[in-house]
């Protein structure tokens, strides 16, 4: 197995206004797991969902972030982490003035598809992500069952 240290030749995608580095794909990890950086700006984050074939474990590396899960809501600064179950409702945002960044990795693996199909590809890790348009949030929603996600209205 190679291993992969270059994070300029890793994969970026722009999801909902964020910027997505690509850690580790479930290329890279015989489906096991999908880890990437998610450099989230002040106010943005993900719409409620609900992920009914992976979970997901949230790690903050900088900035202040708010999560709802389940209908609780708690806030999480560098160092905190939280698991967020498959088949329970989540969301973040990151409510600090300053952009924020969390390392998320999925198990198994197969969000890394769903963020190729949805996102727009970026040059590289400093690109500046895209606010999204109605219709990325439209492609987003219809894409989402095809991957075991829910997109909700509310969490």
């Amino acid at each position: 197995m190679a291993a992969r240290d270059d994070l300029a030749a890793r994969a970026v995608y722009s999801i909902v206004g964020d910027r997505y580095v690509f850690l580790a794909t479930g290329a890279e990890t015989a489906g096991a797991c999908f880890i990437f950086e998610a450099y989230v700006p002040s106010g943005n984050g993900s719409p409620p969902h609900v992920h009914h074939r992976e979970d997901e474990l949230f790690y903050v590396v900088e900035g202040e972030f708010e999560f709802t899960v389940a209908g609780a809501t708690m806030r999480l600064t560098a160092g905190g982490s939280l698991l967020g179950r498959r088949d329970v409702p989540h969301r973040f945002r990151n409510v600090g003035p300053d952009a924020g960044k969390l390392i998320i990795a999925v198990t198994p693996a197969g969000l890394d598809d769903y963020f190729m199909e949805v996102g727009a590809k970026l040059e590289g890790p400093d690109s500046p992500p895209i606010p999204p348009t109605p219709e990325d949030v439209a492609r987003l929603r219809e894409a989402a069952p095809r991957y075991g996600l829910e997109i909700l209205d509310h969490a």
